[in-house]
């Protein structure tokens, strides 16, 4: 069995040398579920799948995968594959507030999307790369269309509904914790948050003062409200 190694990001990292910046088209798309946008890194490949990401709760897709594919190990992926960055309804850049009572799609509607991209991009496979709430995301959508992933890269996903005592210290702590400390809470171990790096203050700082943090609340209450993914590892209801 392969060993499974924990590897920190700390930084961003500057353009390597000779490295020009990649033309990125973003684009939109109207779903059942509402309008949803991504960015498309690269040229496809014939009969190569795209990577397509999905991001964590008080993230984007730049601050959540922009410091990985800078990295100079992935610049032979980055050559070979074309990359779909997906944003969550409500955290791209410059998004608008979305107005009083609105219902934020579910992560299973979130998932529903990811069909409309690709058939906008004429895409007929992914390979998956999801952290947090965009591994679920990712998860469930390669539960309902197995045939057209050819992989899947899930970090720090909980497949499991939140349980009773999970739901009581959530809203217990939601009395004495702000939301951006609440998320810190789910993207950074105790021991990180206690040791308040030059990372966390960053993400705390760009969490605190996003202009778009009732979105954010919205994306959160919707990761803390999903269904149990209903697969085990190794088991026979695994992913193929």
């Amino acid at each position: 069995m392969a060993e499974l190694r924990e590897v920190q990001i700390t930084e961003e990292k500057p353009l390597l040398p000779g490295q020009a910046p990649e033309v990125a088209k973003t684009h939109s798309v109207e779903t059942p579920y509402g309008s949803v946008t991504f960015t498309v890194y690269g040229t496809p490949k014939p009969k190569r799948p795209a990577i397509l990401t999905y991001h964590d709760v008080g993230l984007n897709y730049k601050s959540c995968f922009q410091p990985l594919f800078q990295f100079a190990d992935m610049q032979e992926i980055i050559q070979n594959f074309v990359r779909v960055h997906v944003d969550a309804p409500g955290m791209e850049e410059g998004a608008p507030v979305f107005p009083l009572g609105y219902q934020y799609p579910s992560l299973d509607q979130l998932a529903d999307m990811i069909p409309c991209i690709l058939q906008y991009l004429n895409f007929s496979t992914i390979i998956g790369i999801g952290v947090g709430a965009g591994a679920y995301v990712l998860s469930r959508y390669a539960l309902n269309h197995p045939d057209t992933v050819e992989g899947l890269v899930l970090i720090n996903i909980d497949p499991n509904a939140k349980g009773w005592m999970d739901w009581a210290a959530h809203k217990l702590t939601g009395l004495t914790s702000s939301i951006s400390e609440m998320i810190l809470g789910h993207l950074f171990s105790q021991e990180e948050l206690s040791g308040n790096s030059e990372l966390i203050q960053k993400y705390r700082n760009i969490i605190a003062h996003a202009p778009n943090l009732d979105n954010i609340e919205l994306y959160w209450n919707s990761y803390n409200n999903r269904r149990d993914l209903n697969f085990v590892r190794g088991g026979d209801n695994t992913l193929k």
